[in-house]
């Protein structure tokens, strides 16, 4: 199996809204894979599928060969999930945060090692409510990466960082592909995307217009032209 994650035909309503229109796209196994679209393309309504947050109305999602929304506890271990907002409690502190969810994998990160790299020492007395935006998005990325997931699920992971901080973001998830990781990472970031993409996903409208290697999705235009001509054709 070359894909780690697979999405074939998914279909997600949410009464007379169609968040997912017959969406198929892939995250071959250690890729970066960078999922682009306006807003309301169905982005995050596939990743909440991928992770079994959503059942889809039809079609298939597979994570690691498993449909996610009926998957072990051993299988969501190997899954790591960043989403745009919540899941942390207000009332931890972050490398208390981390340090109890470690404990629940056989083979955790360092925390020390993970906190220090994306700055989170720095503010590690202080409780999640009184953090900052990027703040909570350090700990966020930390708490999915934790575990050394297999397959991990951002979804849009520097939003609301400075440039120092995208920049930490970067060279960490290049890190974890490194050690075999395959990343799938949503993002509006034309600069994000091309600093890390090894595979490329357009989606517009609920449905995929372009993927592959951004070689393949780009050819010689820029990004930006290639993004723009496509999501404008799949609205008329």
């Amino acid at each position: 199996m070359t894909a780690a994650v697979d999405i074939v035909s998914l279909t997600r309503r949410f009464a007379a809204v169609t968040a997912c229109d017959g969406m198929s796209w892939s995250a071959p196994r250690g890729s970066i894979t960078i999922v682009l679209g306006p807003n309301g393309a169905g982005k995050t309504t596939a990743i909440e599928c991928a992770v079994g947050l959503q059942r889809p109305d039809d079609g298939a999602v597979r994570v690691l060969g498993i449909d996610p929304w009926l998957a072990s506890a051993e299988h969501r271990a190997e899954v790591g999930v960043m989403l745009q907002a919540g899941g942390l409690p207000n009332g931890s502190k972050p490398l208390q945060l981390l340090r109890h969810l470690s404990s629940f994998y056989a083979r955790p990160a360092d925390v020390g090692a993970l906190a220090a790299r994306l700055g989170i020492d720095g503010f590690a007395r202080t409780t999640v409510r009184r953090l900052s935006g990027g703040q909570k998005q350090r700990v966020a990325l930390a708490a999915a990466l934790v575990g050394r997931p297999q397959v991990v699920f951002l979804d849009e992971p520097t939003a609301g960082l400075d440039p120092h901080g995208r920049l930490d973001v970067y060279d960490l998830l290049k890190a974890e592909q490194a050690r075999g990781a395959t990343l799938v990472v949503t993002t509006h970031s034309f600069e994000e995307a091309a600093t890390l993409a090894t595979h490329l996903v357009v989606l517009a409208d609920g449905r995929t217009v372009a993927q592959g290697s951004p070689a393949e999705v780009v050819g010689s235009a820029t990004l930006e032209r290639v993004y723009f001509d496509l999501t404008r054709q799949a609205r008329r």
